[in-house]
């Protein structure tokens, strides 16, 4: 098993790729989208990921358009950003 990466260090990256994308964890959470155990699921999920070096890189650039093929956060995103529309059309 690939031990986990810094956990500071990866949440950050998960704040940044979820800013990259327009989604905002926070007011996620605030909503009651994301709660403390799925939110530390995305972290863990980004800790173990091997593509971590090269997110890194995209994130000191102009940020990634879209979230990498290879990005273990995708779907949680995916359905927080459609959460994140919906409230904010409502």
């Amino acid at each position: 098993m690939k031990p986990l990466g810094d956990m500071r260090r990866h949440f950050w990256m998960v704040q940044k790729m979820a800013r990259a994308q327009g989604l905002d964890l926070a007011g996620a959470m605030a909503r009651g989208d994301l709660d403390q155990a799925e939110w530390a699921g995305i972290v863990k999920r980004c800790q173990s990921c091997d593509g971590a070096a090269h997110c890194a890189r995209l994130l000191a650039g102009d940020g990634p358009g879209e979230l990498p093929g290879y990005c273990c956060n995708r779907e949680p995103f995916r359905i927080l950003l459609a959460d994140q529309v919906m409230g904010e059309s409502a």
